[in-house]
């Protein structure tokens, strides 16, 4: 898996937008993370390409930052989440497990870098991560999740250019 985290990145903290101090994430274990020089709306442009050259739906959007500058009138760091998946993937994931759907669309996370290089990360879980915890889905689901996965592999190393 890709892995991009660098020591002396993770101990870096610096101001924050409104004075919070900000540190780099200390991002769950088994979540592919990627850490980028791109510009946060560069990302977010080669995610969305990446999903379409990949020949996936991009199902959701939502943007803590859009939100927070529409309702507050405050600027804060770039923040998305962008759901993918596609009809084909949620039919087989329904067929093998009805509580599976809870996870679809399974999502991409795009953070604006808080140090000084102004670069952007996107993170995520495998979708064999995702569905893991769905036993009545037995080998369907999990066929179905390596599919995703490689897939989701692919989609981040074209978005990122890895």
């Amino acid at each position: 898996m890709i892995r991009a985290l660098t020591l002396a990145a993770s101990l870096l903290a610096v101001a924050a937008p409104q004075g919070l101090a900000a540190a780099e994430p200390d991002w769950p274990a088994d979540w592919t993370v990627i850490e980028t020089g791109m510009a946060y709306e560069e990302l977010v442009a080669s995610l969305d390409q990446a999903v379409k050259d990949n020949k996936m739906g991009l199902v959701t959007r939502a943007s803590a930052t859009a939100g927070v500058k529409k309702m507050l009138e405050e600027d804060i760091p770039g923040n998305m989440v962008v759901g993918v998946y596609r009809p084909d993937f949620a039919k087989r994931m329904l067929a093998a497990s009805v509580p599976a759907g809870m996870e679809a669309p399974v999502r991409f996370y795009i953070t604006e870098d808080q140090d000084a290089d102004g670069g952007s990360t996107l993170a995520y879980k495998a979708p064999s991560l995702v569905f893991a915890p769905y036993d009545d889905g037995g080998a369907a689901l999990d066929e179905m999740a390596a599919e995703l996965d490689a897939i989701f592999e692919a989609i981040a190393k074209q978005a990122t250019g890895m």
